[in-house]
């Protein structure tokens, strides 16, 4: 019932776990201090004791009326203080840990399935943290302090009450292995169906083009209405082990006090010390009940707590605290495979100097893309290396070495913010004058100007901008950061061809100061790098200079040619 491992997710808010059970315990004692003084009371008055006697059983119970009340709001404060505490650390952590694993997917985590994991998932397990964890500690203890209080009182009533208690937890046990099954199901749904929402409307254009929108919107429907199913089976389990524990904590009380009230017919035992353990035998099983209660939010909550623990125990690449002295990049001897099973790279050898343009090109499949995740410290290599001036990519310091690298892709994400917010976060401190230098490089400091500016808000997913302008302006953010290496990923693929052309001029110019590393689809845009490495199968097949290979007439020159010939024949 307690999971260890979400419980190390509380980190040093442990403490107030339990000073709530500590306010807890001493609310029940407080509890029992009412009924003891409403008994001593009731005693008094039958012993037609004097008014005077009175004051006694009043200030007693008027001072555990406060301590009751106090403890009660207390409680409430630090349950507060450590929802959120919890929930801040958690959204700190998962931030934390995505921004760890950096250029690194979140392995099997859309997107949807990570916001709602990062976002509600945490709002789920606050109410585990927050409400059932302190409650299981409490109702463990309430019985045994019960127990122990009352024993003295009638011995027999308070075994037949202690006895009964077990019979709430083993419900509950029973319980739980159905609600964990259906829980699961049910976050599983929740999240699909996020997914299909979120697909549905993303592609809502081409589901118009298509005039496929009347299907996508009978496939929501049916995940909606298996949602909805879960969420009745959800309903079901609730209902029902209600109901069971109403029962046996009820049938429980009510077989203790009948066992006072025999005690007091038979065995002597004194009606207001049945009245008061008839009082307290309740109190035996209202913790445990209340645990029941909050057991079938901590499902949710715990179903949640183990994506996210999914997510924190992702491996993360390893980084040193070594310092980048020297530009040269390599890679030695590399071997690579993403399932251990079937190599991508084979003994891959590449090096790109401190200045010079360095393309990798070949077909689709053939690992280029993986040499490039393995360049930006995505993943780690198998077997062999990869090194910046003679350092092994993991010995250096990671955000020393993203402070010389810059990486530009067919997918840069530009944020929904102003265009010189885009631009601050490669620089903090750029200016306007470096900004609009830097529009100007890449043609399109015009078009900004004419649109509002500086302050002109990039809409999401750059809506508002056209393929080339979003990749244009990439490349001008990565500009003025001033990096040492830059990584140009198919950077100009899906463009047009104006936008394509400035680009690669910028690229060039680039690599007389710069590291630049190119992939590309396109070899028309490699003609100028001083070294092409041509890759097969995950192997490197041919290196040299675009003439170099030309001459060759092997791979690169038969890939090129066809490509030629296809241009030329879209040109007629």
């Amino acid at each position: 019932m307690l999971d260890k491992n979400l419980f190390k997710l509380l980190g040093g808010n442990k403490k107030y776990i339990f000073i709530t059970v500590f306010l807890q315990v001493l609310g029940l004692f407080a509890n029992v201090g009412i009924t003891a003084s409403l008994c001593w009371a009731i005693k008094l008055l039958v012993e037609n004791a004097e008014i005077v006697n009175f004051v006694y059983p009043a200030i007693a119970a008027v001072v555990c009326i406060l301590v009751r009340y106090t403890c009660s709001r207390l409680v409430g404060d630090v349950k507060d203080l450590l929802g959120r505490k919890v929930k801040k650390d958690l959204k700190e952590r998962v931030y934390e840990k995505i921004v760890t694993l950096g250029v690194k997917s979140t392995d099997g985590m859309n997107m949807a399935g990570l916001t709602q994991v990062s976002m509600e998932g945490v709002e789920q397990l606050d109410l585990y943290f927050s409400s059932y964890i302190p409650q299981f500690f409490f109702s463990m203890l309430a019985p045994i302090i019960l127990f122990l209080i009352t024993v003295f009182v009638d011995w027999r009533s308070s075994l037949v009450l202690l006895a009964c208690v077990p019979l709430i937890p083993v419900s509950i046990v029973a319980v739980s292995k159905w609600a964990k099954k259906i829980f699961a199901k049910y976050w599983n749904k929740y999240i699909s169906m996020g997914d299909k929402f979120l697909d549905s409307t993303q592609g809502l254009k081409e589901l118009k083009i298509f005039r496929a929108d009347a299907r996508q919107h009978k496939k929501m429907n049916e995940s909606a209405e298996e949602f909805r199913k879960i969420t009745m089976k959800v309903l079901v389990m609730q209902l029902a082990s209600t109901t069971i524990m109403d029962l046996v904590a009820y049938g429980g009380a009510g077989a203790g006090i009948a066992l006072a009230i025999c005690g007091t017919a038979y065995w002597g035992l004194s009606p207001i010390a049945a009245l008061f353990v008839t009082l307290v035998a309740v109190e035996f099983f209202l913790p445990l009940r209340a645990f029941g209660s909050a057991f079938h939010v901590a499902m949710n909550g715990a179903s949640a707590g183990k994506k996210i623990l999914s997510l924190l125990e992702m491996p993360e690449p390893k980084w040193g605290s070594e310092k980048v002295e020297n530009k040269d990049l390599c890679l030695k001897n590399v071997t690579f495979s993403y399932d251990g099973k079937r190599d991508v790279l084979k003994n891959v050898s590449m090096t790109f100097p401190a200045k010079g343009m360095t393309a990798i090109v070949g077909e689709s499949g053939c690992g280029k893309s993986t040499v490039v995740n393995l360049v930006i410290g995505a993943h780690r290599a198998q077997e062999g290396e990869v090194t910046v001036g003679g350092k092994p990519l993991a010995t250096l310091n990671r955000e020393d070495y993203y402070g010389h690298l810059a990486v530009v892709s067919y997918n840069t994400y530009i944020f929904n913010a102003s265009v010189k917010e885009n631009f601050r976060l490669a620089k903090k401190n750029v200016t306007d004058e470096e900004i609009y230098a830097a529009l100007e490089k890449v043609n399109l400091r015009e078009f900004i100007e004419e649109n509002g500016g500086l302050d002109k808000v990039i809409t999401e997913d750059a809506a508002n901008l056209s393929g080339g302008q979003k990749q244009r302006l990439a490349l001008a953010i990565n500009l003025v950061s001033d990096k040492d290496i830059f990584v140009f990923d198919e950077a100009t693929s899906n463009i047009d061809v104006e936008s394509e052309a400035i680009i690669m001029q910028n690229i060039r110019a680039l690599a007389n100061e710069k590291s630049v590393i190119v992939i590309s689809h396109r070899l028309a845009n490699v003609v100028p790098a001083d070294t092409v490495y041509y890759m097969e199968d995950g192997e490197v097949k041919e290196c040299g200079t675009h003439d170099g290979l030309m001459s060759e007439r092997k791979g690169y020159e038969r890939l090129y040619a066809a490509q030629k010939q296809l241009e030329e024949g879209y040109a007629l």
